[in-house]
Protein backbone atom coordinates (compact mmCIF):
# COMPACT_ATOMS: atom_id res chain seq x y z
CA UNK A 1 0.00 0.00 0.00
CA UNK A 2 1.10 4.01 -0.70
CA UNK A 3 1.75 6.07 2.09
CA UNK A 4 0.98 9.59 0.85
CA UNK A 5 4.60 10.71 1.72
CA UNK A 6 5.83 8.21 -0.81
CA UNK A 7 3.92 8.95 -4.11
CA UNK A 8 5.60 9.86 -7.11
CA UNK A 9 5.02 10.69 -9.95
CA UNK A 10 4.85 8.29 -12.99
CA UNK A 11 7.97 7.78 -15.10
CA UNK A 12 7.88 10.19 -18.03
CA UNK A 13 5.27 12.80 -16.38
CA UNK A 14 7.95 15.32 -15.35
CA UNK A 15 9.95 16.66 -18.11
CA UNK A 16 12.66 18.98 -18.08
CA UNK A 17 12.37 22.49 -19.06
CA UNK A 18 14.04 23.28 -22.41
CA UNK A 19 16.96 25.20 -21.51
CA UNK A 20 17.26 27.63 -24.61
CA UNK A 21 20.67 29.81 -25.20
CA UNK A 22 22.99 27.49 -23.02
CA UNK A 23 25.85 26.70 -25.92
CA UNK A 24 25.47 24.80 -29.17
CA UNK A 25 25.61 21.31 -27.09
CA UNK A 26 22.18 22.15 -25.93
CA UNK A 27 20.97 22.05 -29.83
CA UNK A 28 19.24 25.31 -28.54
CA UNK A 29 22.11 27.63 -28.52
CA UNK A 30 22.91 30.96 -29.92
CA UNK A 31 18.85 31.92 -31.42
CA UNK A 32 17.30 29.48 -28.93
CA UNK A 33 15.12 27.79 -31.77
CA UNK A 34 13.87 30.73 -33.51
CA UNK A 35 16.10 31.46 -36.78
CA UNK A 36 17.43 34.39 -37.82
CA UNK A 37 16.44 38.01 -36.93
CA UNK A 38 12.87 39.00 -38.03
CA UNK A 39 9.38 40.11 -36.19
CA UNK A 40 9.20 36.34 -35.21
CA UNK A 41 13.11 36.42 -33.29
CA UNK A 42 12.30 38.95 -30.82
CA UNK A 43 11.52 39.09 -27.27
CA UNK A 44 7.25 39.62 -27.54
CA UNK A 45 6.76 39.00 -30.90
CA UNK A 46 3.23 40.93 -31.38
CA UNK A 47 1.72 38.69 -34.42
CA UNK A 48 -1.85 37.91 -34.27
CA UNK A 49 -3.87 34.83 -35.98
CA UNK A 50 -4.69 36.25 -39.27
CA UNK A 51 -1.75 38.64 -39.96
CA UNK A 52 -0.13 38.00 -43.70
CA UNK A 53 2.54 40.00 -43.21
CA UNK A 54 1.17 43.43 -44.12
CA UNK A 55 -0.89 42.27 -46.59
CA UNK A 56 -4.76 42.40 -46.29
CA UNK A 57 -5.83 40.17 -44.53
CA UNK A 58 -8.47 37.08 -46.23
CA UNK A 59 -10.69 37.75 -43.61
CA UNK A 60 -11.04 41.16 -44.66
CA UNK A 61 -10.65 40.65 -48.41
CA UNK A 62 -13.49 38.60 -48.71
CA UNK A 63 -16.88 40.24 -48.69
CA UNK A 64 -19.49 39.52 -45.83
CA UNK A 65 -21.92 37.61 -46.58
CA UNK A 66 -24.97 35.78 -45.07
CA UNK A 67 -27.39 36.19 -41.49
CA UNK A 68 -27.44 34.19 -38.49
CA UNK A 69 -30.67 34.37 -36.99
CA UNK A 70 -30.19 33.95 -33.66
CA UNK A 71 -33.95 33.35 -32.81
CA UNK A 72 -33.84 29.72 -35.29
CA UNK A 73 -35.29 27.01 -34.16
CA UNK A 74 -34.29 23.43 -34.96
CA UNK A 75 -37.17 20.50 -35.07
CA UNK A 76 -36.50 17.20 -35.85
CA UNK A 77 -38.74 15.94 -38.37
CA UNK A 78 -41.00 13.10 -37.87
CA UNK A 79 -43.58 11.87 -40.50
CA UNK A 80 -46.81 10.63 -39.84
CA UNK A 81 -46.19 6.84 -41.84
CA UNK A 82 -43.44 6.27 -39.21
CA UNK A 83 -45.90 6.33 -36.21
CA UNK A 84 -47.50 3.12 -37.11
CA UNK A 85 -44.97 1.61 -34.83
CA UNK A 86 -47.06 2.53 -31.89
CA UNK A 87 -50.16 1.11 -30.76
CA UNK A 88 -54.10 2.73 -31.48
CA UNK A 89 -55.03 5.17 -28.91
CA UNK A 90 -51.26 5.92 -27.89
CA UNK A 91 -50.29 9.35 -26.60
CA UNK A 92 -47.16 10.12 -28.94
CA UNK A 93 -45.11 12.92 -27.85
CA UNK A 94 -41.16 13.97 -27.91
CA UNK A 95 -40.59 11.30 -25.03
CA UNK A 96 -42.41 8.51 -26.98
CA UNK A 97 -40.61 9.56 -29.91
CA UNK A 98 -37.40 9.70 -28.52
CA UNK A 99 -37.82 5.96 -26.74
CA UNK A 100 -38.60 4.22 -30.22
CA UNK A 101 -35.87 6.08 -31.19
CA UNK A 102 -37.47 8.35 -34.43
CA UNK A 103 -35.93 11.42 -32.83
CA UNK A 104 -32.04 11.61 -31.44
CA UNK A 105 -29.85 14.34 -30.90
CA UNK A 106 -30.69 17.73 -29.49
CA UNK A 107 -33.59 19.62 -30.81
CA UNK A 108 -35.92 22.82 -30.00
CA UNK A 109 -38.72 20.55 -31.12
CA UNK A 110 -40.62 17.95 -33.29
CA UNK A 111 -42.49 18.88 -36.08
CA UNK A 112 -44.92 16.39 -37.75
CA UNK A 113 -45.25 15.65 -41.49
CA UNK A 114 -47.07 14.39 -44.00
CA UNK A 115 -45.13 11.69 -45.90
CA UNK A 116 -47.00 8.14 -45.46
CA UNK A 117 -49.98 6.82 -44.22
CA UNK A 118 -51.75 6.34 -40.89
CA UNK A 119 -54.06 3.28 -39.72
CA UNK A 120 -54.75 3.92 -35.89
CA UNK A 121 -55.89 6.28 -33.57
CA UNK A 122 -53.01 8.40 -31.97
CA UNK A 123 -52.89 11.82 -30.13
CA UNK A 124 -49.69 12.81 -31.41
CA UNK A 125 -48.39 15.95 -29.08
CA UNK A 126 -45.76 17.94 -30.99
CA UNK A 127 -43.97 21.42 -31.78
CA UNK A 128 -45.55 21.95 -34.99
CA UNK A 129 -47.33 19.68 -37.58
CA UNK A 130 -47.47 20.32 -41.41
CA UNK A 131 -51.08 20.85 -42.85
CA UNK A 132 -51.37 17.17 -44.78
CA UNK A 133 -49.96 15.79 -41.41
CA UNK A 134 -52.86 16.83 -39.50
CA UNK A 135 -55.28 15.79 -41.63
CA UNK A 136 -54.41 12.86 -41.78
CA UNK A 137 -54.05 12.21 -38.36
CA UNK A 138 -57.76 13.58 -37.66
CA UNK A 139 -58.58 11.25 -40.72
CA UNK A 140 -57.27 8.25 -38.78
CA UNK A 141 -59.48 9.48 -36.25
CA UNK A 142 -57.16 10.82 -33.72
CA UNK A 143 -55.93 14.12 -32.44
CA UNK A 144 -53.02 16.75 -33.33
CA UNK A 145 -51.80 18.68 -30.00
CA UNK A 146 -49.61 21.88 -30.94
CA UNK A 147 -47.55 22.86 -28.05
CA UNK A 148 -45.53 26.08 -27.69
Amino acid sequence: MNELSQLKAPRGANRAPKRLGRGPGSGLGKTSGRGHKGQLARKSPDVGNGFEGGQMPIQRRKPKIGFTNIFRTNLASVNVGDLVIFEAGARVDETALRTVGLVRGRWDGVKILGDGELDRALTVVATKFSQSASDKIAAAGGKAEAIG
